[in-house]
């Protein structure tokens, strides 16, 4: 067990096994994130959280509750919290957590980037995709102030701005080693030559079942771009993972504009 903060302690489930020891160290509270409930531990204040110790596991979701408990337990004088789990990817949902702000905000770009990866863990064959992936549908949407991306040659809504997973920018071209020189000078390295965007309602059926394929316009069938789960690399150099990509030449933006209070 280890000291990290004044009343705060992290440990191992091992810890809470010896009562006597915890009230000695100043322990009034517990969170215990793990698969089974803690014994002997009935004279402190507890949060279980079940979770599995495996890397497909969601703590990112409990943690708001998680911060909430330990905030009261810090805030309580004479007490103190230990929390024990220990596990690399909760590791890497706490950096996760703490980007967005120590909250869960669903519709920043790298919470989305973040579900989508927990996909293919969930449903590894992808003959089933939650919903809560999808953005809604423009073409079905009314008015509305965001940026409306729409197909060059149809002009099919496709996408919101909002959509849109923005990434950092790669290295240019000492990203393409592995391709030939030639190629590597085509590639327009300045920047993205495509948007990565989060899966649309109409892709839906294209993307079941299966890891990569094209992506067309619902309506005319044009080639807008592809995806791919495992990821793929973006003209700038950077691979996304997973990748739903419209080459911006596809595609054009459309604003909403305002002239004399008639939203156009």
């Amino acid at each position: 067990m280890i000291c990290v903060l004044p009343g705060l302690y992290i440990g191992s489930s091992s810890d809470t096994t010896d009562p006597q020891l915890l009230r000695r160290d100043g322990i009034t509270h517990i969170l215990t994130v793990d698969s089974e409930t803690p014994k002997n531990v009935d004279s402190f204040h507890v949060k279980f959280v079940h979770v599995l110790d495996d890397s497909c596991a969601d703590l990112l979701s409990c943690l708001p509750a998680c911060l909430h408990f330990v905030k009261d337990a810090l805030g309580t004088s004479g007490s103190a919290v230990l929390v024990h789990w220990i596990n690399e990817e909760f590791v890497n949902q706490l950096a996760l957590f703490e980007a967005m702000g120590c909250e869960v905000d669903l519709t920043s770009p790298t919470y989305k980037q973040y579900r989508l990866q927990k996909v293919t863990e969930k449903y590894p064959e992808l003959k089933k995709l939650p919903q809560e992936i999808f953005a809604s549908d423009p073409s079905s949407m009314g008015k509305t102030a965001d940026i409306i991306y729409r197909c060059r040659k149809c002009r099919r809504s496709l996408f919101r701005e909002s959509s849109i997973l923005n990434h950092v920018l790669g290295t240019g071209p000492t990203a393409f080693v592995h391709k030939k020189l030639t190629s590597v000078c085509a590639l327009d390295t300045t920047k993205c030559t495509s948007y990565f965007v989060e899966p649309v309602q109409w892709m839906e059926e294209a993307l079941l079942g299966v890891m990569d394929g094209q992506l067309l316009c619902p309506k005319c069938k044009c080639k807008l771009g592809s995806f791919n789960w495992y990821g793929e690399q973006c003209s700038c150099g950077r691979w996304v993972t997973p990748a739903f990509q419209v080459h911006k030449n596809r595609v054009d933006e459309v604003k909403a504009v305002q002239i004399r209070g008639i939203q156009s």
